[in-house]
Formats: C-alpha cells, structure tokens, sequence
C-alpha cells in the first residue's frame, strides 16, 4: 500500500464515520432534523459547509485547467464568483433565514416559495422539484467525474477503470448521505472546506518557496491555437468573457445547496460571522486555484496541454512537490470537494421531491418514517442517474466545466430572480413566482441550445433577466397579495426577528 493510498483511505473512514455518528445520533428524529439539521447549525459550520458545497472538484480541477488552457479571461469567472459570494450574504443570507422561518417554518426552498405567498397549490412546489432533479443530476455528475479522476491518479489499481472509480466515488457518498442527513453533511462539509483551502494555499507557497518560475512559458502556443494570448492581463479580456464571467455570480442567488444553508443556521445573529468567515474563504480560495493554473503553466503546462489533461494540475503539482502521505492528504482535497458538493446536492434533490411532491401530491398523510425512506431511496436514484451521464462523458476540464455551468446556469435563472423579489418587494405574488422561474428555466435552456455558441453569452445572463422581468410583470398584472402575505413579510423583516 503507497503512502498516498493509505491518506486516501484515513480520509474515508474519518468521513464515514461521520455520517454513522450522526445516523446514531438523530435515530428516530424527524424530516426537519434529517433535511435542514433542526436549524441548529453555528456559523462556522453554515460558512464552510455552504462554501464547500457551492465549490466542488471544480474548483481545483475544472477551473485552473479552464485557465490552463483557454487564457487569462477564464480569471474572470472566479471574479463573478466572489462578487456573487459576497452579496449573496451580505443581501440574501439573513432573510432568507428569517422569511423561511416566518413563511411556516419551511425546511426547503419550494417549500418556502409556496408558503411565502400563503398558496394552498402545490404547483410551485412541484415546478420546482422538477427542476431541482434534473439539474442537480447533472451537477452531482460533474462530481462524480472530478472524484472518480483523483482515485484513478492515485490508486494504481483503478488506471484505466474510470466506470470502477466512479462506482467506489458514488458509493461512498451515498453511504454518509443516506445515513446521517444534514448534520452529516454539514460537518462532513466543514472538515472538507479547511481541507480545501489548506490544500490550495499550500501548493502555490511552496512553489514560490522551491521553483524557479519561467515567465517565458505563459506565452507559448498550445496545440489547439489558442493559448498565445494567456499571458495578457484579465482586463484585456474579450468583452464575451468578461460579461459571462461576471454573470456566472447571478448564479448563487438560486442555488437551492447553498441557500438551504442559510435557512438551517440556529439564530439569525450568527449570520455575520458566518458571512465573514464565507467571504474570506471564497476569496483565499479562488485567489489560490488562479495562481495554481498560471504557475502550474510555467512549470508543467505545454505538456499537460498537449495531452488535453490540463485539468490534472493540481493532481499533477502535488504529486511533483510533496511527499506521499502529504501528497495523498492533499490530494483529497479534490475528494472532498467534490463529495461535499455532490452530499449536498444529492440531500436538496431528495428533500425537494420527498416534501414537495411525495407528500404533498401523493401521500398527505405519510409519516416520518415513511418520508425518511422515500428520501433515502431518492439519494440512491439520483446517484445512479448521475453515474451513468458521469461515465458517457469524458474526463477533463471541459467536461467538468460543461457540466457545472449547465446546472449553475440552469439554477441561478430559474430561482436567482424569484428568490431575490420574495425577500426584497412585498408585490411579488405566487403566480408571478411561478412565471418567474418557468420562464427563466426554459429562457436558459433555449439560450444554451441554439445561441451560446454563437454569441459567446453565458445563458445564465438572458436567462435571469427574462425570470426576473416575468416575474414583475405577472406579479403587477395579478391581483395584490393578500393579508396573510403581507404579515408574512412584515414579521420576517421586523427589527430583531428571531435574534436570540
């Protein structure tokens, strides 16, 4: 057994056994408690899990090789990024925790938008179900692919065993999901997010510490044509580029695995420091992956390039400076954050469908324990849809970064708009919200298929912008919202609520 295996292994078993302590822990606990952790969560633990969640193997795979290989004007979205961190808990974060506790005490976020407007129709809820399976299958997938390509590099066992590496990836999430729930998930989430950030911290310093950098290689030409301009600076970038990179922040106004973290925190008071903590991470984070992706390209980058594994570098950068163990240590940082986007993602998806369709739709009366066992069986459907779009795609930084924005885009345009107005203007009404995350969804879809190639426009951007105005217009053509509905909004947004 080789160092780096051993740490891998080390790594699995503390994340296991995690998710058994919680299984035994919330034995016989209800939806509330296995779905949103009883709103218990502390700031540290809601910072770092929402971040680690919302920044899977992308981020150490999919976007320094997306630099790597496509040039300084990729940098621009790790910038949107951050702006779409930071005023997602500076704007969203607290009322959003405080409007899902006044709207009914509601543990999802369909669940929410339906009791935000006082709605007796489930039709909101399951619109946005729907939504949420199909794209959160896509998003678990790009985790799948990032994890399943770790265990490839560093199991010699498994070269060449991409559909065995998956298989062993997805079975080791399933286990802790299926069995401790949000808490599991949660904590899980918060080891793996220091993990991540020590990881990318580390290896940038320890190459200005040990490398002598050649400032010549950021200029070569790449096999494809295009990597001559990588050295210019990111403000030289195409307009396309800038626009798209700065859209991709739209994005976390709708991502249902990061704005349930904000519904599960214990006091509205623990926000700002969990804002804190959030924004210093998210920036120390993408910081560390550009400059990984610009060094790995003076040391390493022609080569890998050339053989279209540019999404390696990190693989690649840790295994040239560490020693086993810590190699092997390092390197499940790429596990991690994978898994604790995919943990999560695979927890919404299920909670979504059990509290929003299943018992609602079809059986109004089932109890926790059958509503327990529907999720469970939910976690292990999507993780199996997910494996099998993972392993028809291949591995990469494309592929990974395909598959991210198509399920980023996707959310951020169909909830990103609805979220925003429910929170923020006491008009929006439930029919308003319906055309709002209809017509984002599919404007995004539709943009995608026939005019992103063409004018170089992430869909998110088109696809926000026509949610948003459906939205309004629906919402003013609609009758007022009635009493309930406003007294919903005004103890959500009183001085103090819920503070203590």
């Amino acid at each position: 057994m080789t160092a780096q295996l051993a740490a891998f292994i080390l790594y699995f078993v503390v994340v296991l056994g995690i998710g058994v302590f919680f299984m035994l822990r919330s034995k016989g606990a209800g939806e509330e408690e296995y779905f949103l952790g009883g709103r218990s969560m502390g700031p540290w633990v809601t910072a770092m899990s929402a971040q680690a969640s919302d920044m899977s193997g992308w981020l150490l795979m999919g976007f320094p090789g997306s630099i790597l290989a496509f040039g300084m004007g990729q940098v621009w979205i790790g910038i949107g990024l951050a702006l779409g961190t930071i005023a997602n808990w500076i704007f969203v974060a607290k009322r959003l925790r405080n409007f899902s506790k006044a709207a009914n005490d509601s543990i999802t976020l369909p669940q929410y938008l339906t009791n935000r407007f006082a709605a007796t129709s489930p039709a909101l809820q399951i619109i946005c179900a729907v939504v949420f399976l199909v794209f959160f299958t896509v998003y678990v997938a790009s985790s799948f692919v990032a994890g399943a390509t770790v265990l490839t590099s560093v199991v010699p066992q498994l070269e060449g065993k991409e559909g065995l590496a998956l298989l062993i990836f997805a079975l080791i999430i399933i286990a802790y999901t299926f069995s401790g729930g949000f808490k599991a998930v949660c904590w899980t989430d918060f080891f793996q997010g220091l993990m991540m950030l020590v990881a990318l911290m580390a290896v940038p310093f320890v190459i200005l510490a040990t490398k002598e950098l050649n400032a010549e290689a950021l200029d070569f030409m790449g096999a494809d044509g295009v990597m001559n301009t990588f050295g210019a600076n990111p403000f030289d970038a195409s307009p396309q580029d800038i626009i798209s990179g700065l859209a991709w922040g739209l994005g976390y106004f709708g991502m249902p695995h990061i704005l349930v973290r904000f519904m599960s925190v214990k006091k509205a008071s623990m926000i700002k420091t969990s804002s804190t903590v959030a924004i210093v991470w998210v920036i120390l984070s993408l910081g560390a992956a550009i400059a990984i992706a610009i060094m790995g390209r003076m040391l390493v980058g022609a080569e890998l390039v050339a053989q279209g594994k540019q999404a390696n570098i990190f693989i690649v950068l840790v295994g040239d400076l560490f020693p086993g163990f810590i190699a092997g240590i390092l390197l499940s940082a790429i596990v991690a954050a994978a898994m604790s986007t995919a943990d999560s993602q695979l927890l919404v998806a299920s909670s979504s469908f059990t509290s929003d369709i299943y018992k609602p739709v079809f059986r109004k009366n089932a109890s926790d324990k059958e509503v327990l066992l529907i999720g469970r069986l939910v976690v292990i459907i999507v993780s199996t849809v997910a494996f099998f779009i993972a392993n028809s795609k291949g591995s990469g930084a494309q592929a990974i970064m395909s598959m991210v924005e198509n399920a980023w885009g996707g959310f951020g345009a169909a909830f990103g708009p609805v979220i925003i107005l429910s929170l923020f203007w006491k008009r929006t009404s439930y029919k308003g919200a319906i055309a709002g995350v209809i017509c984002g969804a599919v404007t995004d879809v539709l943009w995608l298929i026939f005019l992103t190639k063409s004018t170089g426009i992430y869909e998110i951007l088109p696809g926000f912008i026509v949610g948003l105005l459906a939205c309004i217009i629906v919402s003013l053509l609609d009758k007022a919202p009635g009493e309930e509905v406003i007294k919903i909004f005004e103890t959500a947004t009183a001085e103090g609520f819920d503070e203590d």
